[in-house]
């Protein structure tokens, strides 16, 4: 077999030597059988390796290759969810609520955070979000990753998971695995479709208009062009909040129900726009060209500000002491007894500065909940103001953002025809992405301007730009082995730039009411000041060496090795070894060894940002910080260092007629990995610092945390997948199984990190999950159904860690039929979780002795499937 793909690889010209670089290719064997030709494909990868292409199942690493048609196989269209139903070693949460981890949502392999793994497109390093995790739900606090979901299926002609660790081969990233898109190729031909879905609830109404077609570029060459353009209206599966049930109840207007929302985020005008062009230079060349442009509008909602309690808005900072009006004294403690004693009030400010505040009328809260009335209609008298004069039954921030998603990749390839070289195949090529994130917040306040506060703010983008450029060359040499001995090198330079750049003045400034204990900054989302933003640069350079021997026809070995050299922290090198032996004809094992890393991202080693949050259950700010400020430093931060893993993985292929079944197992254990800190509770010491620093809202900022290499973990688990085909009920049928059993256990860790956190990363994922597969085929219909099993979790809500219970086991069904109405059109139907299996419902009562659900869920937000129930759509297609 071997021999003959050995064979087969050399009558066609590719270039495979990339520093990410991926070639593939299909075979088709046509078999007689019953007097009848079918078709099977047989599926070619080099993913994993440099050498000549060969079979999945022949490779000496685990390698899944998902087709463009089975992708589109789904109800929904962001990518992230169409992975999930085929890869079940890849986790998505929906974020409710998180930051911009809302905007662009992480996803883990093999139970590692989003940036553990390696995203090419069409086998080049595809450049990273600019939305860093803050609120990554635990295991991808502080990732990031590429963004993953502006590639549309349509554009695919397949997609490639090697699930190993690859980074001396790749570079950084790829301790988990790498995925890579490929883009189609065809120079003519197309399709176009329309799909219209909502969930079983009612809402989530999604409309997609997709397209692709190929084109001829000269007669050599070919152009395939590809867009999605998508609207979906956000979802709500919450309850009222019972602080905002009880304002309702006491006769207070306005109050919105639900005051906080729980669901997926309203996306607007999201557009993806692939292109793809070759062109063969000579019989041995060939030009090459790919990129994108993607841009979409994402809003959701944010934690209700209580009309009586939020800090810097609502919550007063002066209460009746002993008949007196008082400030808070957190330096005296007698003081601050007995004003902790005293009856709650709403904050209240003079327009005439800080020393008349104290002559201001204070509003104190009535026994039904709600403000004295009375003393809120006598502020205007005395030139004071309270946000509950405005805005009386509190407010809800919407953020969001407007992303936008660039690419370009220009190269060359092909075989060298003479010199010492002649017959070594080369890869030169340059690339440059680029991901803007632009914020907004809106029906929030500036509470330090008092009434004079918009309620729309920008508060400011994140830029992160990456360039790179590859030299790569593969050659095989006659040794006397069983065939050639392939032998790849090359060289990679590599930048990457994230900006921060200042919002608008509204969203930053410090108020007249500033010194009266009113927050500054747009609440909810304080913007960048100028003495924030700024450009952060690293650059890298990589030489590799890639060698595959195959010792017999039966036994194959690898080796490669990488250096990398960073002018931040220094330089790390890293080796992979990879075997494959052929017992039988039917049978084959393979395993390998391999250290990897992965680098902190230069957006962890600079960002900093406030942010809303829940600590125990009560909602403040935090401020994280990068990891070398002063403050940062007092409470243990230093320089990042990169993540460095050590990974093995063993496993059998058996591959027998129409049965297809492959068993690997691994383990990767990582070091000095990279994750936002536990959020450290401040002093005021501390706060004082971070006040020189220059840190906005310093005085209603609770808590801190930074970017840290603090833990360290061996993550282990099984993947088995099975494919079997046959003859059945009149047509063709084909079964697919896959299961993942994945365990991550935390090795070491500090106070930094905390219990909880630990917690959350042993435990928020399914250790099990499995999918099973009937796709049947005849002449005029095709269909599937999907097994989806989800194995028990943590369920965890906001962050808290008395929220937190071990969730049951769930399953879920998927089913779509399609009718080719004439040759040209198809007709789809089909349903995402068609039984409407629910998440695990909150119930706070039974499992955490928490008495009420002070948040407005309905579910645990780190269900595996989501929160939003079923969803249905229906589909049409025209093919030509």
């Amino acid at each position: 077999m071997k021999l003959q793909l050995n064979a087969i690889s050399r009558a066609i010209t590719y270039a495979i030597a990339s520093t990410a670089s991926v070639g593939l290719f299909s075979t088709t064997v046509m078999a007689e059988e019953d007097g009848a030709k079918k078709e099977k494909i047989e599926k070619i990868a080099v993913v994993g390796s440099r050498a000549a292409p060969r079979s999945v199942g022949d490779s000496p690493v685990p390698v899944d290759i998902i087709g463009g048609e089975e992708l589109s196989k789904a109800g929904g269209d962001d990518m992230l969810e169409l992975l999930k139903g085929s890869v079940p070693s890849l986790n998505v949460h929906q974020n409710p609520i998180s930051d911009a981890a809302s905007l662009v949502r992480p996803a883990n392999l093999r139970g590692l955070p989003a940036d553990s793994t390696l995203i090419l497109l069409n086998g080049k390093r595809r450049h990273r979000s600019s939305v860093i995790a803050f609120l990554g739900g635990g295991i991808n606090d502080g990732a990031q990753g590429p963004d993953i979901s502006v590639i549309p299926s349509i554009a695919l002609k397949q997609v490639e998971v090697l699930r190993d660790g690859a980074a001396a081969q790749y570079g950084s990233d790829a301790i988990a695995g790498v995925i890579n898109f490929v883009l189609k190729d065809s120079s003519e031909g197309g399709s176009f479709s329309v799909k219209q879905g909502q969930y079983f609830e009612g809402d989530g109404d999604t409309t997609t208009f997709e397209g692709n077609i190929g084109l001829p570029f000269t007669d050599d060459g070919f152009a395939n062009l590809s867009f999605q353009y998508k609207n979906a209206d956000a979802t709500s599966r919450s309850v009222q909040r019972p602080d905002a049930a009880a304002f309702t109840a006491a006769g207070l207007e306005g109050v919105i129900n639900p005051a906080q929302v729980w669901g997926a985020p309203e996306i607007k005008d999201d557009i993806s726009l692939f292109g793809n062009v070759g062109l063969d230079l000579s019989n041995s060349s060939q030009f090459y060209m790919f990129g994108n442009y993607s841009e979409r509008d994402v809003k959701g909602g944010f934690y209700y500000r209580n009309p009586t309690t939020r800090p810097g808005v609502y919550g007063g900072n002066i209460r009746l002491v002993n008949g007196a009006p008082t400030r808070r004294h957190p330096t005296d403690e007698a003081q601050q007894a007995a004003w902790d004693a005293a009856t709650p009030t709403v904050l209240v400010g003079s327009n005439d500065g800080y020393d008349a505040q104290l002559n201001c009328p204070v509003v104190e809260i009535q026994s039904n909940g709600l403000p004295d009335q009375d003393a809120l209609n006598s502020l205007s008298a005395s030139n004071c103001f309270a946000f509950n004069e405005i805005l009386p039954a509190g407010f809800t921030p919407f953020f969001g953002g407007n992303i936008t998603d660039t690419s370009l990749t220009i190269g060359t390839k092909g075989e060298i025809s003479d010199g010492f070289m002649k017959g070594a195949y080369y890869d030169l090529s340059g690339s440059v992405g680029r991901n803007e994130s632009r914020y907004f917040i809106t029906n929030t306040v500036n509470a330090s301007l008092g009434a004079e506060t918009p309620m729309d703010f920008s508060p400011g983008k994140y830029i992160q730009l990456e360039k790179n450029f590859n030299a790569d060359i593969s050659k095989g040499y006659d040794f006397g082995l069983a065939y050639d001995v392939n032998v790849a090198a090359g060289l990679e330079w590599h930048e990457e730039t994230f900006e921060v750049i200042a919002g608008d003045e509204a969203s930053f400034i410090a108020g007249p009411l500033t010194e009266q204990g009113f927050g500054i900054g747009s609440n909810g989302f304080p913007g960048f000041k100028p003495s924030a933003a700024g450009e952060y640069t690293r650059r890298n350079y990589a030489a590799y060496v890639d060698v595959e021997t195959p010792f017999t026809e039966e036994f194959l070995m690898g080796w490669a090795l990488r250096f990398e050299d960073y002018d931040s922290f220094g330089s790390t090198t890293n080796y992979k070894v990879t075997a494959q032996f052929q017992a039988t004809d039917d049978l084959s094992f393979r395993g390998s060894i391999s250290t990897g890393f992965r680098a902190p991202t230069v957006g962890q080693a600079n960002v900093s940002n406030v942010q809303t949050n829940l600590s125990s259950g009560v909602l403040v700010d935090s401020a994280l910080l990068p990891p070398t400020n002063p403050v940062s430093k007092i409470l243990g931060g230093t320089e990042l260092e990169p993540e460095e893993s050590d990974s093995y993985t063993f496993g059998a292929v058996y591959q027998s007629g129409d049965l297809f079944m492959t068993i690997d197992y691994y383990n990767i254990q990582v070091e000095d990995r990279i994750s936002q800190s536990n959020k450290i509770d401040l002093t005021l010491a501390q706060k004082a610092a971070l006040k020189a620093d220059g840190v906005p809202n310093v005085d209603s900022i609770a808590q801190v945390s930074f970017f840290t290499n603090d833990f360290d973990t061996t993550t282990q688990g099984v993947d088995v997948v099975a494919n079997y085909s046959m003859d059945m009920l009149g047509g063709y049928s084909t079964f697919a199984f896959a299961y993942n059993w994945n365990e991550t256990e935390v090795d070491k860790f500090s106070k930094i990190t905390g219990d909880f956190k630990v917690k959350r990363l042993e435990k928020d994922l399914p250790n099990h999950r499995a999918t099973f597969t009937w796709t049947q085929q005849w002449e005029d219909f095709t269909g599937f159904v999907r097994y989806n099993y989800f194995g028990e979790y943590q369920g965890v809500h906001v962050d808290y860690d008395a929220t937190a219970i071990m969730a049951d086991p769930s399953v879920t069904f998927d089913a779509e039929v399609t009718y080719f109405a004439t040759e040209n059109v198809s007709l789809t139907v089909g349903a995402n979780n068609i039984f409407d299996q629910e998440a695990e419902k909150l119930d706070f009562q039974k499992g955490t002795g928490i008495p009420n659900n002070n948040w407005g869920g309905k579910y645990y937000e780190t269900s595996p499937y989501g929160i939003n129930g079923g969803f249905y759509y229906v589909k049409a297609t025209y093919t030509f």
